[in-house]
């Protein structure tokens, strides 16, 4: 039973791999949060993104105090 539970969860995630490579998603080098959470967000929802779920994640800038000079 292990195995199967195994075996269906790295297909889940393969599944998802390809739908981020189709959404061209590993094509450029932004590297922020939300095109981070992006991929990492397609990846996990795998095969659900075929049937309409569209993941998408906002992040939103936080104020952080500076460092005295």
């Amino acid at each position: 039973m292990g195995r199967l539970v195994s075996f269906l969860v790295v297909i889940w995630l393969v599944i998802g791999v390809v739908a981020a490579f189709q959404r061209d998603y590993f094509s450029d080098a932004k590297t922020n949060c939300a095109e981070t959470s992006n991929v990492a967000l397609t990846i996990v929802a795998g095969p659900l993104n075929y049937v309409g779920l569209n993941p998408k994640v906002k992040c939103r800038k936080v104020d952080v105090p500076e460092p005295s000079k």
